[in-house]
């Protein structure tokens, strides 16, 4: 088995990589796999030197022809894919994603196999090798940097304006370690009364929420219960000393549309259409608001374009600065997320009354973060952990022949689950992609 990795070129930022050179060395010597590594790009640099990877045993070089699989981090340009060949990556096609409908058919007529990251998953069908952590990691940072520039238009004095954007830092150790300083700060000298209490709010509890969580957690915090935050105001022991915290789980987003039915995670899961939207009631008290849920669109939404027009709909502001939009769906759960961004623009402002997106901070709306590639911001970091959930996985490769009939078979279940298509055929589960692809046809 050869296995190619392929250089990084969809934008100046992602400096990933799937496998770091130790475990390319591990695995060329535990499994006997040949390793080719693609030169890295003067721009985007990858995180670790060519040299690296050849001192680990692979062979440096731009031909990947002859590769049986080609991995990289991001999708992959048309023009490199052959024919027979397998691609693994994080292919952004399960949603039938229209600007991805063309790589895939692209794939399916060159009868190409492809995996997707996405989708390697255990029995209960948890995911088992993501970077969701490190999203919610540099989305949590730049967060608190956003709130830091906001308060500074509104002339408002906080200790957040200390705080820079993740890839500016260097190091995720280097983040850490400056967020605690603010935070001695804000334990000591308090903030400004203006902002108290000072709410941050997670929509989501899973791996992006958790890391989002872990830079919060460097600050001083008090945790309160969803409940508790709507009648956080009338505390007469409001601190300034703290920031407080609050974790909303998917009961707290919807409530049953039949009067006397109560909520239940599986049936919310199953019949979304029973269910009505219930998280305006938590939004105004919110200072930041950091989304973290998975979202499609038979779900309801957590905030509407409609619900933030009323909010804003006085000259007095509400509390809600900044949307810390991890998820990132267009026009999805957060509505008035209109557009991704990347980490040199990080942030714009909308603007309810009119509609109107402005670049930056300022203006009469909130400030949306929404940096669609934020693990990109902790490139080593992210890559290390990645690499190491990854590599047990890509040792099975060495018993398979993924260009035969059955050549998935000696794969464990979790990879042969993240089979989108094989020799190009799409897989029974991912089927109902052939109607998005019709539609790219008649389109064409």
């Amino acid at each position: 088995m050869i296995i190619g990795l392929r250089h990084e070129d969809k934008n100046a930022w992602e400096r990933r990589v799937p496998l770091t050179p130790d475990d390319v060395a591990g695995l060329i010597s535990k499994s006997g796999i040949t390793f080719r590594v693609q030169p890295s790009l003067p721009t985007p640099q990858r995180i670790f030197p060519d040299r690296a990877y050849a001192e680990a045993g692979a062979e440096v070089t731009d031909d990947l022809s002859g590769c049986d699989l080609v991995m990289g981090v991001k999708e992959m340009p048309v023009g490199i894919f052959r024919s027979g060949k397998a691609y693994m990556f994080f292919s952004h096609t399960m949603k039938c994603q229209p600007y991805n409908m063309p790589m895939l058919k692209t794939l399916l007529d060159l009868r190409c196999t492809l995996f997707d990251y996405e989708l390697i998953s255990d029995d209960r069908g948890r995911r088992l090798v993501f970077f969701g952590r490190h999203a919610g990691l540099a989305g949590m940072i730049d967060s608190l940097s956003a709130l830091g520039r906001r308060l500074e238009t509104e002339g408002i004095p906080a200790p957040f304006t200390k705080i820079k954007m993740a890839q500016e830092y260097g190091t995720l150790a280097a983040a850490r370690e400056h967020i605690r300083t603010v935070g001695e700060e804000i334990r000591t000298d308090g903030i400004d009364p203006r902002l108290v209490p000072l709410v941050v709010g997670f929509a989501g509890y899973g791996n992006v929420s958790g890391g989002a969580q872990e830079i919060l957690d460097l600050l001083p915090v008090e945790t309160i219960l969803p409940d508790e935050l709507l009648t956080l105001r009338e505390r007469s022991n409001l601190s300034a000393h703290h920031v407080y915290k609050v974790v909303f789980k998917e009961e707290h987003m919807v409530t049953p549309k039949e009067p006397g039915d109560r909520f239940v995670l599986q049936d919310y899961y199953d019949h979304p259409e029973k269910y009505a939207p219930a998280f305006d009631r938590y939004t105004p008290h919110l200072t930041v608001l950091m989304n973290t849920i998975f979202w499609t669109e038979k779900y309801p939404r957590l905030v509407t374009i409609d619900f933030v027009r009323q909010l804003f709909g006085s000259d007095a502001p509400p509390p809600l600065r900044v949307v810390g939009d991890i998820s990132c769906d267009i026009g999805g759960s957060i509505e008035f997320t209109t557009k991704a961004t990347e980490p040199d623009n990080p942030c714009y402002v909308f603007e309810p009354a009119s509609g109107a997106v402005r670049d930056g901070y300022a203006g009469h709306g909130p400030v949306v973060m929404a940096v669609d590639n934020l693990p990109c911001e902790l490139p080593l970091e992210s890559s290390e952990h990645f690499s190491t959930s990854l590599r047990d996985f890509i040792a099975g490769f060495a018993a398979a022949d993924l260009s035969a009939t059955d050549g998935l078979r000696p794969l464990s279940e979790p990879l042969r689950k993240s089979v989108i298509a094989h020799r190009g055929a799409l897989l029974p589960p991912f089927e109902y992609i052939k109607d998005c692809l019709r539609q790219l046809s008649t389109s064409s």
